[in-house]
């Protein structure tokens, strides 16, 4: 591979960022290629302008044949970190309930252009799960509806409108968080579905987005399946190889990158370090550490450490990179210049409107 050690577990690492500027250390694990990418949230949005500097700025600071990672969740409704003049979008359900697929399309790739013009190379987006459970506190009306056949579709269009303006995609929240009671932020759901209704209904619109080519990556759900690895009944998705490597790599053929959603919920239990090496060697290519740069540095060490002690582990993480390396250079995320979709918000304000 030719990477130092090093480098290699780096470039595995996505991470939030502290402010709107980067620090002296941000910029630091950046150069010495020790992260892969950056995700943006509202702590680090001030106005557009400021967010497409703060792109650039990782950029240059990333070493020239490691384009970096710049992501951001932009759903729409109760998940954004993008305000006005980017298009506001309302949340997924109700674009799923508007029940126009080419509509659906459109939005997506008009969010996508403006994205990229800020310098953003991904969007975690489409959400794919089914809302199934009424009392589910985190997905709801994230998600485009109660079926795995409205989903399917409509997160299938979202993904071929984000990828027609030029971003890449990440289906979550692999293999379905639609039917749990508890937010995985606080604490570790799970789903005691048997393994037909979860491959009827959680795991359906997956498999359709497996096969289609707008899907880029895909995030895993830290939620426990005890019907899908019912010989670890209470390990996450994020660490369970029967559903992140056999599952979906193997069943249901999907060829993209893997990210974990972030390791510092309160789900995963694990410390930090150990958490990164389970999910690495379970099957994921990525992995999310949204907050703290210690716990960043936690998980690159315990990387490089697994690493060193395993040949095995050496070459997951190899396998790994290689995915997620092609992947990024796709998109390496020269920013344009920003135009708002002004005609389009005023159509899906009139349509939203509109009596049902």
């Amino acid at each position: 591979m030719g990477l130092p050690l090093s480098v290699l577990c780096g470039q595995l690492l996505v991470v939030g960022l502290s402010g709107t500027e980067l620090t002296v250390e941000e910029r630091t694990r950046l150069s010495s290629g020790h992260r892969g990418g950056v995700t943006f949230f509202r702590r680090n949005v001030a106005t557009h302008d400021q967010v497409a500097e703060l792109a650039r700025a990782v950029r240059e600071a990333s070493p020239g044949d490691l384009p970096p990672l710049v992501s951001i969740d932009q759903e729409g409704g109760r998940v954004v970190r993008l305000g006005p003049p980017v298009l506001a979008l309302p949340a997924m359900r109700r674009i799923g309930d508007l029940g126009d697929v080419a509509f659906c399309q459109r939005l997506a790739e008009a969010q996508a252009r403006e994205l990229r013009a800020l310098g953003i190379t991904m969007s975690f987006a489409p959400v794919a799960d089914v809302h199934t459970r009424e009392e589910n506190p985190i997905i709801g009306d994230r998600a485009f509806g109660t079926s795995p056949e409205t989903v399917a579709t409509f997160a299938g269009a979202w993904a071929d409108g984000l990828s027609a303006g030029g971003v890449l995609t990440c289906a979550k929240h692999f293999p379905g968080h639609g039917d749990t009671t508890v937010d995985s932020h606080l604490a570790l759901p799970r789903v005691d579905r048997d393994v037909d209704g979860l491959h009827r209904i959680e795991i359906a619109p997956f498999r359709a987005l497996a096969a289609r080519k707008s899907v880029d990556a895909m995030m895993t759900a830290h939620v426990v399946y005890p019907a899908l690895d019912p010989a670890h009944p209470e390990l996450p998705a994020t660490m369970s190889a029967a559903i992140s490597t056999r599952l979906l790599r193997e069943d249901l053929g999907f060829r993209g990158v893997l990210f974990s959603d972030d390791l510092e919920m309160k789900a995963i239990s694990l410390p930090t370090g150990e958490a990164a090496a389970s999910a690495i060697a379970s099957g994921c290519d990525v992995l999310l550490v949204c907050s703290r740069a210690d716990l960043a540095d936690e998980a690159h060490d315990a990387l490089v450490r697994e690493a060193e002690r395993s040949q095995a582990f050496r070459a997951r993480c190899e396998d790994a990179f290689a995915r997620v390396i092609a992947m990024r250079r796709r998109v390496p995320g020269a920013a344009g210049t920003f135009t708002p979709h002004v005609e389009l918000a005023a159509e899906l304000a009139r349509r939203l409107e509109a009596p049902r």
